[in-house]
């Protein structure tokens, strides 16, 4: 089966999805329940998937989730994600979340998020995907960085099943 033509990353793209925290997404130490932003993170991050692919996509795989500062109460948030990389039926996509102050305007980068997503033709099978291009420096160095972290991931999925004597697949 040949690829499907290839797709810029704008094509897919979240830019600054606004969120704004009210007192029932706090926790008990007064920040942002981090399971509500992963959980965000989740939707939107199947939204790249699916306008890149054009098919039904699942969450493959989370990882490389990185809490980096709180947020807080009064902060907006705000989430950018792209497609990173796809191979076959899965794909890459990076998430970034920034809380913001809206009253200082004070700015801080809090979370950095990598979601693997496959997806899936009508009878639940994996479905080949689009190539995804890279149009700028920052994407270009996304894409080369994803080969590394997929290359890791599946090296750490065989090691796993040899422990277990198992085979990986």
């Amino acid at each position: 089966m040949t690829r499907k033509k290839a797709k810029p990353v704008s094509a897919s793209a979240i830019e600054n999805h606004v969120y704004k925290v009210f007192p029932n997404d706090m926790n008990a130490h007064n920040t942002v329940f981090g399971g509500m932003i992963m959980a965000k993170c989740d939707r939107l991050a199947l939204v790249v998937a699916e306008r890149h692919s054009g098919h039904v996509c699942v969450t493959a795989a989370v990882d490389s989730i990185h809490f980096r500062a709180p947020a807080k109460g009064n902060d907006t948030l705000l989430f950018s994600l792209s497609l990173n990389r796809s191979w076959g039926s899965s794909m890459e996509i990076g998430c970034k979340v920034i809380a913001e102050n809206s009253y200082t305007g004070e700015v801080r980068h809090i979370l950095s998020a990598f979601f693997t997503f496959v997806a899936l033709d009508s009878d639940d099978k994996p479905v080949d995907v689009p190539a995804v291009e890279p149009e700028s420096a920052e994407q270009k160095r996304r894409f080369n960085d994803a080969r590394i972290r997929r290359e890791s991931r599946l090296a750490m999925r065989k090691q796993l099943s040899a422990a277990r004597g198992r085979s990986p697949n």
